[in-house]
């Protein structure tokens, strides 16, 4: 592999590189790219910097899409789709209720009011990993009876193929950048969560990506 360039050091904008220094400062390109390809490259990042968690947007704020699905079935929904909270631990009640009240306040999570119809509800579980804890919906019931019209995360061998005539290949891993997919009405009241604490809902979901190299190989 090519020795890396700080990626600063191909801006010459103001607030290109202000951008650069407080959301690439762990990126790198390869020397191997020409002036302007690492100047459109820049560009590129700059103009959707909105994907960037900030310290004002930890969840970043780019808007402008809705995500929805469809149910292969009418109403009423089936009991199967209306599941109760799972058992949870003392440990796994704190740390439940720890998250909720982080995605309360970061707009993720809403509480359901007691008038409001809850026709769909997914129970939720702590993992956990190194000591630390995550909130995971159990979804397997509600994708049963979703149409499968869209598909997010990329099939295996499209992606093959298109890289297979890719020119550029970027390589980033997976921990700070953050996708929002914000949901319509209708999705949000299909992701109801059942808790051991209270009814919520979702409103945004996102995949969370962290941009730590940022290699761009001819």
């Amino acid at each position: 592999m090519p020795k890396q360039i700080s990626v600063i050091s191909s801006v010459n904008n103001t607030y290109k590189q202000e951008f650069v220094a407080n959301q690439l400062v762990e990126a790198q390109i390869s020397p191997s790219l020409l002036q302007k390809m690492r100047h459109d490259l820049i560009h590129l990042l700059y103009t959707y910097k909105n994907v960037f968690a900030s310290d004002d947007e930890p969840l970043g704020t780019n808007k402008g899409h809705k995500v929805d699905i469809t149910l292969n079935i009418d109403r009423p929904y089936p009991p199967v789709l209306r599941r109760p909270a799972y058992p949870a631990s003392p440990r796994a009640r704190g740390a439940l209720e720890k998250h909720i009240q982080e995605l309360i306040q970061l707009g993720v999570l809403r509480n359901v009011g007691h008038n409001d119809a809850v026709e769909v509800l997914t129970p939720v579980i702590i993992s956990w990993h190194n000591d630390k804890s995550r909130i995971v919906g159990d979804f397997r019931e509600l994708k049963t009876y979703t149409v499968p019209d869209r598909y997010p995360i990329s099939i295996i061998q499209e992606t093959l193929t298109q890289l297979s005539k890719a020119k550029y290949i970027t390589s980033m891993d997976t921990l700070k950048v953050f996708h929002q997919m914000f949901l319509t009405p209708k999705l949000g009241n299909y992701l109801e969560l059942s808790l051991t604490v209270v009814f919520m809902s979702i409103l945004e979901c996102h995949l969370v990506l962290k941009m730590n190299h940022l290699i761009i190989k001819e």
